[in-house]
């Protein structure tokens, strides 16, 4: 089926700190990132308020501790075996003594995620972990994603999405979501430009495509129906868009960016497919008001769009419960849809 019932606008966010960039950059590199993110959140999570949008907030398991020392009693059964060693975050913390913790750990914020209506905390693996890099067995992430379940449900959330860090998705890797709960995660764009690859496959062509691309249309919309989702748990929720972030450099194209992600978001609504955006909210940690402004754009067309087509905004897992209702019908009985307050 290529059509739901209504046009979806999902979002989902990799919520990592420093875990998520620590291989690529240093902290003091990036430090007025990590510093603005706490504000960042804040000011996204205003804007969710405000226009009524329920999201994934796809969390990195170290991130639901409080120190250095609460996480190392809290390790996972087996560990990454990356060959490359500048890959693994445990080396990294077993060799720093001291965790700066608003770089490594967000107890605070995610309590403030969870308190905005219609926010759903996911997981991004325990520990960041990246499933098609040299070294890595199913054991060893079948133990990570265990701990990331584990640790979310003592602090009273019970992760149902998954985002594969640099999305790095493996089809022999999915049954191993069910055995956890996992009911969905998110997929990669249709286009060789976005496949899921080890990082040291990543060459200057695939990224200048993809960046070329967020600026004009020359890989298409990205929406999807529910025929794009596999038809089974764990569900595929495509990736339609990244939002880049705000660069000085290029600010001249902004105008560019906004059109093309406008044009993918009224495409979905005039088709009934879902248009799924995502990003990470340290990208917003720099140009915080650039960055704010421009998704409060993007969040006031997505307005205009449910209260002409009935566009509704839906988190991963709602876009999952969506997708059982299309896909799995009860002894010849569909159930109701799934209903968001907009």
């Amino acid at each position: 089926m290529s059509q739901f019932r209504t046009g979806l606008f999902i979002i989902s966010l990799d919520f990592e700190l420093y875990w998520g960039v620590r291989d690529k950059r240093t902290a003091a590199s990036y430090r007025e990132n990590l510093h603005g993110t706490h504000k960042a959140v804040l000011e996204i999570l205003r804007l969710f308020k405000k226009y009524k949008i329920h999201a994934t907030w796809s969390t990195v398991g170290f991130l639901f501790f409080r120190s250095r020392e609460s996480l190392l009693k809290n390790l996972p059964a087996a560990l990454p075996g990356y060959r490359d060693l500048n890959l693994c975050p445990y080396r990294y913390f077993f060799e720093s003594e001291d965790l700066e913790p608003d770089f490594h750990f967000a107890t605070d914020l995610l309590q403030a995620i969870a308190e905005i209506p219609g926010q759903e905390i996911g997981t991004h693996t325990f520990s960041h972990f990246y499933c098609l890099e040299e070294g890595v067995t199913r054991e060893s992430f079948s133990a990570d994603l265990c701990q990331a379940q584990k640790i979310g449900s003592q602090a009273g959330h019970f992760p149902e999405s998954l985002v594969f860090p640099r999305n790095q998705w493996r089809r022999d890797f999915l049954p191993l979501l069910s055995e956890q709960g996992i009911q969905c995660y998110r997929g990669v764009e249709d286009h060789p430009a976005y496949a899921a690859t080890a990082g040291r496959h990543q060459g200057y062509i695939r990224r200048a495509i993809r960046l070329i691309d967020s600026y004009l249309p020359i890989t298409g919309h990205h929406t999807f129906g529910p025929n794009r989702c596999t038809g089974e748990v764990p569900y595929n929720i495509p990736a339609s868009r990244f939002l880049r972030p705000y660069t000085p450099k290029l600010r001249w194209f902004d105008p560019l960016k906004k059109k093309r992600i406008l044009a993918s978001l009224r495409h979905a609504a005039t088709h009934k497919q879902a248009f799924h955006l995502w990003w990470h909210p340290h990208n917003f940690g720099r140009h915080l008001e650039q960055n704010a402004g421009f998704l409060e754009r993007i969040l006031q067309e997505y307005r205009l769009l449910s209260d002409r087509f009935g566009m509704r905004a839906l988190s991963m897992s709602e876009t999952a419960k969506e997708l059982a209702f299309w896909t799995k019908p009860l002894r010849g009985r569909r159930l109701r849809p799934l209903d968001v307050e907009l």
